[in-house]
């Protein structure tokens, strides 16, 4: 059975740098859409960035554009989002999560997450300022 699961986070000073890997097991990546999401205490989950190896889509929310870069390694069936000069308002549990029909699903412009089939147990990432 496909999985996905989340980790590399930590605690890291704002400004930092932390890169979280997606490790998906029980297939493949191909054709697969793999979506970062993330959940603070109290707030309502939100969708951070997604790929797509089914049409090439990339996905990144407004407030991480130029700071997230997210990417694939297909062969080690891996996603990584690497985040660099993160800021306090970034701590979250961040999860990633797998759509095998490969849509990355934007309206307006936030990421849905209903599409996603397989979700990950989240990875904790905390920015102190």
């Amino acid at each position: 059975m496909f999985s996905c699961q989340a980790s590399g986070g930590g605690l890291v000073q704002a400004g930092g740098s932390l890169r979280l890997s997606c490790t998906a097991s029980g297939g493949n990546l191909d054709g697969h859409a793999i979506g970062w999401f993330r959940q603070a205490p109290g707030k309502e989950r939100e969708g951070v960035s997604c790929i797509s190896s089914a049409d090439g889509t990339i996905y990144y929310r407004d407030s991480v554009k130029g700071r997230f870069t997210i990417s694939s390694d297909n062969v080690k069936n891996m996603v990584y989002l690497e985040m660099n000069n993160l800021k306090p308002e970034d701590s979250a549990v961040y999860s990633c999560a797998a759509d095998p029909g490969g849509r990355c699903i934007v309206v307006g412009r936030f990421l849905l997450g209903y599409s996603m089939e397989y979700w990950g147990k989240g990875t904790q990432v905390t920015v102190s300022s």
